[in-house]
């Protein structure tokens, strides 16, 4: 038996995470929707009506009862807030459980990875950044690279198109937490250059791209992503001297939101307010507030069929017996209408994967690790093609594919 625990469970992506365990785990495993909305938890674990299921409380900054409650985890699934991985990853070393996360906006990650020996020490794996961007971006780029003698560059790429009809028609789209959209439009990006780290302008570089069908030309952009902050060190036997990330939005989503950074809303220092009773004044982040009106939307409904796409691509330039080589390598989804779920689950599913490869012993690196020194490809691929993800991969002469 195989206790997963999905700390966050009863949020946006943690819930895609649940669903995943539900339909693909075996009876006599458990699926623990951890979250501090016991209410919202408690909910989501009995909509399954299935005994393997059940909610639990926790408070991730009450370490003491956390640790207690938690114990017994085979391991955490950390779906909370990336603000929150370290503290997350400390109750993972208490208890002794594998740990997986959905990134660290680049910063973040980089202090994980200082907990590598001890995690290391225990023979427990803590994998870093494991949903899509990062995660499958990481693993295909593992794909190519060992298909390479050497690697030059390593290009991290998202683009996605939606054209399903909802009603009502949210305000503001937001699939996951608009406080870390939001810190992604702010918050300038990491470009590993010339061998050296470098931090450009937020929604930056943003030239055409050509996606395949049924998304075509985009304009992807800078955003700080965790991809940069691992793949410089674990390709560098191999001479990498160029990793990017860039991502393309919906154009009227990036005007919403960029308008919303400019007014000040992105802004992490409290304003004082005045108090719901008349009396005085209360502190609050103005990111906090639009997150929570944002993330409290009424659930939009679909009218119609489900018509979204996106690809999830890597492109890495190097050589193989002496010449130049390119190999792009994509992840394609459109969803998963069975469960309900559009195209998070590329972002939801791959953290339930990863923790089934662990308990298979497909993942067996001890450790604070990303995905692409960590987890099989070949294998890793297999698991997504189950969940209607596909990989497809090509080999370029030269080093002329746009970036």
């Amino acid at each position: 038996m195989m206790r997963y625990v999905i700390l966050g469970g009863a949020g946006a992506m943690g819930r895609i995470t649940a669903r995943d365990l539900v339909e693909t785990s075996p009876l006599n495993d458990e699926i623990v929707i951890a979250d501090y909305d016991f209410a919202k938890a408690d909910a989501l674990a009995k909509s399954y009506d299935d005994p393997r299921v059940w909610a639990l409380r926790v408070n991730v900054k009450d370490h003491a009862g956390a640790a207690k409650a938690l114990a017994g985890a085979f391991v955490l699934i950390n779906a909370v807030q990336y603000q929150l991985n370290l503290e997350v990853m400390e109750l993972a070393l208490e208890i002794k459980s594998h740990y997986i996360d959905l990134g660290g906006l680049f910063h973040v990650t980089r202090k994980q990875l200082g907990l590598h020996d001890r995690f290391k020490a225990i023979g427990r794996t803590a994998l870093l950044g494991m949903g899509a961007a990062p995660g499958i971006t990481n693993i295909l780029a593992r794909y190519a690279a060992d298909r390479l003698d050497t690697v030059t560059e390593i290009h991290a790429r998202v683009g996605s198109m939606d054209r399903t009809r909802y009603e009502p028609k949210p305000a503001l789209a937001a699939s996951y937490s608009l406080k870390t959209i939001l810190e992604e439009f702010s918050f300038k990006p990491a470009v590993f250059t010339g061998g050296k780290f470098t931090f450009v302008e937020p929604l930056s570089g943003n030239a055409p791209h050509r996606f395949p069908q049924p998304i075509g030309l985009c304009r992807p952009m800078y955003t700080i992503h965790s991809e940069v902050a691992t793949l410089p060190f674990s390709f560098k036997g191999k001479g990498v001297r160029e990793v990017s990330f860039k991502i393309a939005f919906d154009p009227e989503f990036v005007d919403r939101v960029r308008f919303l950074r400019d007014l000040g809303m992105a802004s992490h220092d409290p304003v004082e307010v005045p108090a719901p009773n008349g009396t005085g004044a209360v502190k609050v982040a103005p990111v906090d507030v639009v997150n929570k009106v944002a993330m409290s939307q009424p659930a939009a409904k679909r009218a119609g069929p489900l018509k979204q796409y996106e690809v999830v691509r890597a492109i890495v330039k190097g050589t193989a017996g002496g010449k130049k080589l390119t190999w792009v390598v994509d992840c394609h989804t459109s969803g998963m209408p069975a469960w309900g779920i559009g195209l998070d689950i590329d972002t939801g599913s791959p953290p339930a994967i990863a923790a089934q490869m662990l308990a298979s012993g497909e993942i067996t690196e001890p450790g604070a690790v990303p995905p692409e020194t960590a987890v099989p490809p070949g294998s890793f691929f297999k698991h997504l093609k189950k969940r209607r993800m596909t990989v497809k991969a090509s080999k370029k002469q030269g080093w002329k594919f746009a970036v």
